[in-house]
């Protein structure tokens, strides 16, 4: 547990330190601000609850954008600046570095989702909304940004540059999504299959309601990534 906790104080503070993280917060809360004012606010007048669920749905976009772009460094910078090797010769787990690397990127994913949190809050006083709907919205997006930070954080292990680790986070995360239209290309039951492995089957939280079902998708599906590149890391320590 230790070991877990110095991992994360030493990321979550490059996260502080390097200019790429508040490039990632600024590029977040300016599109969410933007989105907001010509989809939420924009157009024909809308109900408190519309407008919400509208705020969540974009949100989660950049949800899944943050979430890659966070976790590119994690394991790819590593490599990168020769680091890897002294890393993984420490007297640390693999399953230790996946963990603390991947709360350190939760933790400050968390704290910037929260700075967007005044927007919602403009709609809960000035209109008829429920607050649940809001405290549901929130939890949906932390979950959300808990599955792609994961595979964000897996592509970071497979990949030998930043770059390439955002580009592969990317195709999985899309290739996850794309499940859901695919689905409607095959028979039962695969067709609920690969309906149920998409996130798009999982985005009941829009509206403020959390069902454990959906909980139990984001939580198993961070850990199985998790997991993953714990054994990508395995695999580099014996090579």
């Amino acid at each position: 547990m230790r070991n877990i906790v110095l991992i994360a104080r030493r990321e979550l503070g490059a996260y502080v330190c390097l200019p790429m993280g508040y490039v990632i917060v600024a590029l977040v809360l300016f599109v969410d601000g933007l989105l907001f004012n010509a989809y939420a606010l924009g157009g024909e007048a809308k109900l408190s609850a519309e407008v919400l669920q509208l705020f969540f749905a974009f949100a989660s976009f950049m949800t899944m954008v943050s979430g890659v772009l966070l976790a590119m460094r994690l394991v790819a910078e590593e490599h990168q600046l020769g680091t890897l090797t002294l890393l993984l010769t420490a007297p640390v787990r693999d399953g230790e570095i996946v963990l603390g690397k991947f709360l350190s990127a939760l933790t400050f994913f968390a704290l910037m989702t929260l700075l967007s949190l005044y927007l919602p809050l403009l709609v809960f006083v000035n209109g008829k909304v429920a607050l649940g709907q809001i405290v549901g919205g929130y939890l949906g997006l932390l979950l959300l940004g808990s599955l792609s930070l994961s595979i964000g954080l897996f592509a970071s292990a497979l990949a030998r540059s930043q770059i390439v680790a955002a580009v592969t986070g990317g195709a999985l995360l899309t290739a996850c999504y794309l499940l859901y239209l695919g689905a409607g290309l095959v028979e039962p039951p695969l067709r609920e299959l690969m309906a149920y492995l998409s996130p798009q089957r999982h985005l009941q939280w829009q509206t403020g309601l959390i069902s454990s079902r959906d909980v139990f998708y984001y939580l198993s599906g961070s850990g199985l990534f998790l997991v993953l590149t714990t054994h990508v890391l395995q695999a580099r320590r014996w090579r």
